[in-house]
């Protein structure tokens, strides 16, 4: 069987199986279809992993964009709350850490706490659980299954274990999955079913029943290990992923809003999910296609070219397509900080070069001298008091959609010297947080189709 015929088996065999348990998740609120996740910057005062104190706004920068290579290589709460059973717009508790977004939530019968990093690139949500054969150290206490009267395993004859070539397999009359993530994170456990519960206020939460997730056992290489992160909240594509779960509860639609990053002003971020996404200005909003491939589940979109200080730049037609074996395309993603261009020759033009050469010129046109920079990054340059000229790019999308990227948030400023926040791509190209800055980006997964708009987020 071909590996593309493989894939596609393996998703339809997913989709019968979610679509099954889609029957059995449960919601306790009578208004399902808006759904709000509010958020703090975690390196902001009102979250329990504030640091700005301790940080200057380089450290931070180059803390971002360590985690964004480690992608690359890829990718407080106390009361016990109750259920909501109310009408009310439904709203529950996120965080923002400085590198990614992550999700508070509490899960099973005893209401375990736990913390993960909100992924658009990931499919399973997983959590360390007890007993634990290789887990790695965490500030919040490991999710104990044992205690949970909610907790379930999958057994061997599910459909999920049931799938050639997939990432569940059945071992001991168990249903195992094995995740291997770009850059070495491991993990592997069991494939089960659970209660989870997403607070709304300090006395009510969102239930929702019988969700499938990975009950970690043995988890390695793990870049958020020593913080009260445990795992990962998928929300890509996958048929087994939280946002393909959930989706006849949001209309398989979510949206965000970033605040700038150097902005070291407390903020509360938002998730919107469904009815509760705000509309956009009819003259505003930019819309482009979703491109879907039998065994790709990122958010990839059409890329036509790129325009450099307007200038628009003769890319060949292939130059950031999809290819055959998977590799190359464009994707957006708010895990990946900094935007990412793929730095492999298509047609003998390598795209990555391309731009740092025209960013090299443009500058040393401008007499500015070139430097280094502890994060690392290819192309930074001194910075006279008296320059301000600097450049912008557009990602041109299909549909006409053009995504403009205006100076502030194309580069990375320090005190004497300013560095182009554009990293080299090993696989494909990716459009990055730092890149969807104050703009509003709405995912809508049910009619395949990415829509944004310049925005002031801190308005949201």
């Amino acid at each position: 069987m071909s590996l593309s015929l493989r894939f596609l088996t393996a998703k339809l065999f997913l989709c019968l199986c979610l679509t099954l348990f889609q029957h059995h998740v449960t919601f306790s609120a009578s208004n399902p279809t808006g759904l709000t996740l509010r958020a703090v910057l975690d390196d902001s005062p009102n979250s329990p992993l504030y640091l700005i104190e301790n940080m200057t706004i380089a450290e931070r920068i180059e803390r971002f964009i360590q985690v964004t290579n480690a992608k690359d290589n890829y990718l407080n709460l106390n009361a016990r709350v109750g259920p909501d059973n109310s009408n009310s717009l439904s709203r529950v508790v996120m965080a923002r850490d400085g590198l990614f977004y992550s999700v508070w939530l509490l899960i099973g019968s005893q209401g375990q706490e736990v913390k993960l990093l909100m992924d658009t690139g990931g499919g399973l949500t997983w959590t360390q659980c007890q007993p634990c054969l290789n887990c790695f150290p965490q500030n919040l206490p490991i999710y104990d299954s044992t205690a949970s009267t909610t907790y379930f395993t999958l057994s061997c004859d599910h459909p999920l274990c049931q799938v050639e070539g997939g990432v569940y397999t059945c071992v001991d009359d168990l249903c195992i999955y094995v995740h291997n993530y770009h850059g070495g994170l491991y993990t592997t456990g069991v494939a089960s079913l659970e209660t989870f519960y997403f607070p709304k206020d300090p006395s009510t939460a969102l239930t929702f029943n019988n969700l499938v997730f990975g009950c970690s056992r043995d988890s390695r290489n793990v870049v958020f290990q020593d913080t009260e992160l445990s795992g990962i909240f998928g929300m890509n594509m996958m048929p087994d992923s939280l946002m393909s779960q959930l989706s006849s509860y949001t209309n398989s639609r979510f949206s965000y809003c970033l605040v700038p990053f150097p902005d070291l002003i407390p903020h509360t971020l938002v998730l919107r999910f469904g009815d509760d996404i705000p509309l956009f200005p009819p003259e505003r909003v930019k819309t482009t296609m979703f491109v879907h491939a039998p065994y790709l589940y990122n958010y990839y979109v059409n890329l036509v070219t790129i325009s450099f200080l307007n200038d628009r730049l003769g890319f060949p037609p292939s130059q950031f397509q999809l290819r055959e074996d998977g590799l190359g395309g464009c994707f957006v993603d708010s895990g990946y900080l900094l935007t990412a261009i793929e730095d492999n020759y298509v047609g003998g033009v390598n795209a990555y070069d391309v731009l740092m050469d025209l960013f090299t010129a443009y500058y040393e046109s401008n007499n500015l001298r070139r430097t280094t920079d502890p994060s690392g990054l290819d192309m930074c340059f001194e910075r006279p008091n008296d320059f301000n000229n600097f450049a912008n790019l557009t990602f041109h999308f299909d549909g006409e959609a053009d995504y403009f990227v205006p100076p502030q948030h194309l580069h990375i400023f320090q005190q004497d010297h300013f560095c182009v926040a554009i990293t080299r791509g090993r696989y494909a190209t990716v459009l990055g947080a730092w890149q969807q800055q104050n703009k509003r980006m709405l995912y809508d997964v049910g009619l395949g189709r990415l829509q944004f708009a310049d925005e002031n987020c801190a308005n949201d």
